[in-house]
């Protein structure tokens, strides 16, 4: 299977605070790969590392064979490439469910208004949110705000998913909704790479598991393997305190 992201090396510190410590990971086409670990870890810092809203601080991120931290590539058309689902939403409050959904396809990657709008439609249908077109952000649940913005990432039509934790800000109600669209992408064959602190969803629905503790990759591994016979202490530590 061929490698969508290979991260080699990647470090990033903020001041004399190093948050990610030589990392060297990759996602494969088609493959969901969740990761876990405490607050503070470095997953979300990873994330936002590997879509370059934050700037590493040494090491490569290799996709489609190049490293795109060399000076001399396009960074905006690579971050076109990767589909970002923040835990706030982030949708556009002026724009209702429908331009939401179409305004950054349009602009970035220069459709027709006619062409995003269908392609919008054919994403909000995936996550059930079709009937909502003309609805404002404010009209909308938690729940219906995260599977718009979703529906507006997969419109962009990426190579790979990200989510961070998507689910984190959301009433408890309101989880299962957004999950259960995330699991059914899943069974799509999209490459997804899920930070999350939803334990049995990383359990159900990743090809790996991913831990990282206090910025490193402590242990990865099939979930079978992480959550029933996991190697490293401090990733059976964490498991203790998380499956209450």
């Amino acid at each position: 299977m061929e490698k969508v992201i290979e991260i080699q090396h990647l470090s990033k510190s903020f001041g004399a605070h190093e948050v990610l410590k030589d990392i060297d990971f990759s996602v494969k086409k088609g493959e969901v790969v969740c990761i876990i670990g405490s607050s503070g870890s470095g997953k979300s810092t990873l994330l936002r590392c590997i879509n370059l809203l934050e700037k590493p601080s040494g090491g490569q991120i290799i996709y489609q064979g190049e490293n795109i931290l060399d000076n001399k590539h396009d960074i905006h058309s690579y971050r076109t490439k990767l589909g970002m689902v923040f835990q706030q939403f982030n949708l556009f409050n002026n724009h209702n469910v429908l331009g939401n959904c179409s305004v950054g396809q349009v602009k970035v990657l220069k459709r027709s208004k006619e062409e995003a709008e269908k392609i919008a439609l054919k994403y909000l249908n995936v996550v059930g949110m079709d009937g909502y077109v003309n609805a404002k952000p404010k009209q909308l649940s938690g729940g219906q705000k995260q599977r718009v913005a979703i529906a507006r990432a997969l419109s962009m039509e990426p190579d790979v998913m990200l989510f961070d934790e998507p689910t984190s800000a959301l009433d408890p109600e309101m989880v299962g909704e957004v999950l259960k669209v995330m699991k059914e992408l899943a069974n799509t064959g999209l490459t997804m790479l899920i930070v999350t602190h939803e334990m049995e969803f990383a359990k159900e629905v990743s090809d790996r598991v991913v831990f990282m503790d206090k910025g490193v990759i402590a242990e990865e591994g099939p979930p079978k393997q992480i959550f029933n016979n996991p190697l490293q202490d401090r990733t059976r530590e964490f498991l203790k305190r998380t499956l209450k």
